[in-house]
Formats: structure tokens, sequence, C-alpha cells
């Protein structure tokens, strides 16, 4: 008897000492930014502040406006993700300087996979980390400029052009057609990234089913096929001597070490507002060799982020266009101008850039709806700056900063009236005034969006050949105003973006 209570206490008193240490590791960083004497959401147990966003129970733009608007008055304050402790940077000037100016504190974003666990994930210029992203930031770098675009917008203009002959078969007697946007947009990216990326002519319109379209990103087996489909690629055109201006051709230069910054004196200084700027680091001098891997790694990566980025875009821009019909309006009349001008003939790259307007649009779609609603840093090295407010940080090594792009985008501060579509922002006289660190759809500092250049390009073309030929329009399943998927990160219309196509006269 006795025995048996003794037994029954040692594992009782196991389970509590269990429970106990499970309560201390889910709670060890509860004071975290309490140390610091800095102001933050109280955690929930185990979730922390974003359980509701994990769980589907709140959309991405939603939560990331109610994190930016807990502390309307601090430069910086605390949150958590699940028990990771994150300083949210609220102010701009801090956000500059943690993002350009100290940079070399923070370059790194948050590990979530390595090149020892993932090859393929682990070696995209996403996840890359320290000195080997420097070097592959300067190796890619000369492939997105915007000699390299104007190279490559060939592809991506017959992929338009192959939407635009689809639906215009599609509609023969000028019948209105009733389209989702998400799916055209996502078919037209695939076909662009497909041709620009892989190599390979796809028209997902004509052929629903391909191969492309139907990938699944966390499948192992497809990380082999994708591998050998790129290997075997590059070992063609080497053997045969063929060049193709797309991503494969410019990795192969690449691997080979001739991939260099040509001179860009023709070239526009600026192809649109949103672009990002260069740093030292996109022309510093590479010396290294990279293997395969390392190479096939980027034509994924360039995939993967081309593929959901600018369909989600796309989508959005399509929705303003009909809720904003006059916006519309004035963009269909640059268009038409443009098209009399040319004769007729396709818009080449440089006519497309020199679209005021319709830039203008596209940046105020990023700005209302970027689709990556916040970035974050990594501090690589021990770092203490003053945030102002009399805050002063003392960031260790592996600390946190998250940036919320949603937040600063729609804060009416800096863009009065934040939830109105209004492209005269980013008119030439207006533009001037915006607030540096404000704006930031593909990221800020040296570390950001090394595709911004290709992914305006490809949203451009659709547009111009599009509306040229098309008005949008608001169908009986027009969900207005459109609401939000709640899942995390990504910006999906909750019951789709269904659009009637109508053929101009």
């Amino acid at each position: 008897m006795v025995t048996n209570m003794i037994g029954e206490l040692v594992l009782i008193s196991a389970v509590v000492l269990l429970l106990f240490s499970f309560y201390k590791k889910m709670t060890v960083n509860d004071k975290y930014f309490e140390r610091q004497n800095i102001k933050y959401l109280k955690p929930k147990f185990v979730v922390g502040n974003t359980g509701a966003m994990y769980f589907n129970k709140i959309d991405p733009v939603e939560i990331g406006l109610r994190f930016y608007n807990a502390f309307p008055d601090e430069p910086v304050f605390g949150i958590f993700d699940f028990q990771v402790p994150y300083y949210v940077v609220r102010l701009p000037e801090v956000i500059k300087k943690i993002g350009v100016k100290d940079f070399d504190y923070f370059q790194d974003h948050r590990e979530f996979t390595d090149a020892n666990t993932d090859k393929m994930w682990g070696n995209t210029i996403i996840m890359m980390r320290g000195e080997k992203w420097r070097q592959m930031r300067a190796t890619l770098s000369p492939a997105f400029t915007g000699s390299k675009m104007r190279q490559m917008f060939e592809l991506v203009s017959e992929c338009a052009d192959d939407i635009v002959q689809y639906f215009s078969k599609k509609s023969k007697n000028n019948e209105d057609i009733n389209v989702e946007m998400k799916d055209l947009f996502t078919r037209y990216t695939n076909d662009v990234i497909a041709t620009c990326a892989f190599g390979l002519k796809i028209n997902s319109f004509e052929d629903p089913e391909n191969t492309a379209l139907n990938i699944e990103f966390l499948d192992a087996s497809f990380a082999t096929f994708f591998r050998n489909l790129i290997l075997d690629t590059m070992e063609v055109r080497k053997n045969q001597n063929i060049y193709r201006p797309d991503m494969i051709s410019l990795l192969m230069q690449a691997r080979d070490g001739k991939l260099t910054h040509s001179d860009e004196k023709h070239a526009l200084s600026k192809e649109s507002f949103a672009t990002v700027d260069e740093s030292d680091i996109d022309k510093a001098v590479v010396n290294r060799t990279w293997n395969d891997d390392e190479i096939v790694a980027q034509c994924f990566g360039f995939f993967f982020a081309g593929f959901e980025t600018g369909s989600t875009l796309l989508t959005f821009s399509a929705y303003e266009l009909v809720v904003n019909p006059e916006v519309q309006q004035k963009l269909y009349e640059e268009i038409a101008k443009v098209n009399e001008q040319l004769g007729g003939q396709r818009i080449d790259y440089d006519t497309l850039q020199k679209m005021k307007y319709l830039d203008q649009v596209l940046c105020e779609s990023l700005r209302k709806w970027p689709p990556i609603v916040q970035t974050d840093r990594n501090c690589v090295k021990e770092h203490v700056f003053d945030c102002g407010n009399g805050i002063k940080i003392n960031a260790e090594k592996g600390a946190l900063f998250f940036f919320p792009i949603i937040g600063l985008h729609r804060d009416p501060k800096y863009f009065p009236d934040p939830d109105r579509f209004d492209p005269e922002r980013f008119s030439d006289e207006n533009k001037i005034s915006i607030v540096p660190g404000t704006y930031m759809p593909f990221g800020i500092g040296p570390r950001n969006c090394i595709g911004s250049r290709f992914a305006l390009m490809e949203i451009k073309a659709i547009l111009y050949y599009l509306l040229l030929n098309f008005s949008f329009e608001a169908c009986e399943k027009t969900q207005i105003p459109v609401k939000l998927q709640k899942i995390p990160f990504s910006l999906k219309p909750e019951n789709g973006m269904h659009v009637k196509l109508r053929k101009r006269q």
C-alpha cells in the first residue's frame, strides 16, 4: 500500500515537473521587452500574438494593421510570434537606419532553413545569409538590370499577347466573358516564369493541364525533376552553343563568372518609382565559384517569388480598376494613345516604361495591396542604437526586427485617406513628398527584392495588352468591397476575383 502511494506521488511529481518545465519554456521570453523598458503586446500562452493568424482567424492585412496601430506613439515596440520576440519598427527613420545605414548589423532574414537541411530552398538567395548571400547578390544583380529586362521583354510580351488572342477567340461575337482573375493571372505568371526561367514555351490557356502549372513546391520529387530539367537544358545549350535571353542563359554566365554589369547609359535611370535602388553590394567583386545546386536554386527561387506575388498584385490591380472606372478610363486613354503612336505594333520595353499613368496605377496598387505585407531583419552582431523618444535598443545577436509594410502603406499620416485608391499620389508633382521609408513594396536597403524590375515589367505588359482590347467590369459574382481569406501571409480574395471582360469596339 505504502509502495503504491509512493509510486503515485513520484508519478504526480514527475507530471507536475514536466508541466512546469513546459510552462517555463513557453514563457521564458515573456519579459524580453520589459527588461529593455519597451512597450509590447502581452503574449498569449504558447501562441504569442500571432496565433489567430496561423489558425486562420484573421487575414494578413487586418493583423498587420492591428499590430501597427497597437502603439501609435512608439517608434519601436514588441510582439511575439509564438514564443519568438520581434521588435516592430514603426518609425521610418529607424527602418532606414536598420535597413540601410546600419545594414552590416542587420543583413539577414530570420532563418527557417539552410542548405544543409534543404538544398533547394536553403540555397535560394532569399534564404542565404552572411557573406554567401552577399556574393550571390553580387552574382545575380547583373541579371536584373534594365538592359537584361529589355532583352527578356520579347518573351514576356509573347505571353501577354497569347492571352489576348485566347480571349479574343473566346469572344467571337463580342460577347462578355466572366473570368476569375486570380486564375487568369496565375496562368499568365506561370507562362512568363516558365519561359523566362526554365526556357519552356507554355500556353496555360490552350493547355490548362501543363506540368508547370501543377507544380507542388513542397513535393520532394519536384526538386529532383526541377534540378534535372535546368541542368539538362544548360548542358544542351552549352554543347549546341544556344543562346536565349532568359534566366537559364544568365545563370550559365554566372556559373562561368561571365555575368557582369553592362553599360546602362542608354537605359532609363529608374523605370518606376517602385523599382528598388542598387547598393554597393550589387556591384561588389565576386570571388567564388557556384556549384550546380546553388545555381539551380536561384532559378527555383525566381520562379517561386515571381509566380505568386505577380499574380496577387495583378488580381488586386484588376479589382481597383473595376471599382474605380475613372482610373481605368484614364489608363485606357494612355494605352490607346501609345498604341496609336506605335501604329498597332507590339510595344517595346522602353515605351512601356515611359507610360507614366500606368506606373502610377501600379505604384498605388503596391501601396494598398503589397503582396508582401511585412518583412524582417535579423541582427547578426550585437548593436546598440537610439530609436528616439528616449528609447535605446541593445540588440543582441539573433534579435529579430519586423518592418510593418502594410501598416506604413495605410497610415493616414503618410498617405491621406489611405483606403482610397488614388494613383495621383505617385504623379511627378506628388511623389517627391512621399516620406522615405514609408513606401517599400519591394523591401528596403541592400536586402530588397532583386527582381523588382522583372515583376513590374510582366505586370505592366499584361495590363497594357488586356486593357487595350478589353474593359474590366463588375459581374454578378464580383465581391465589392473585396474580403480576404483568413490565411497567413498571402493576400487572396475570399470568393475569388470575378470580373467581366468586355471586348472594346
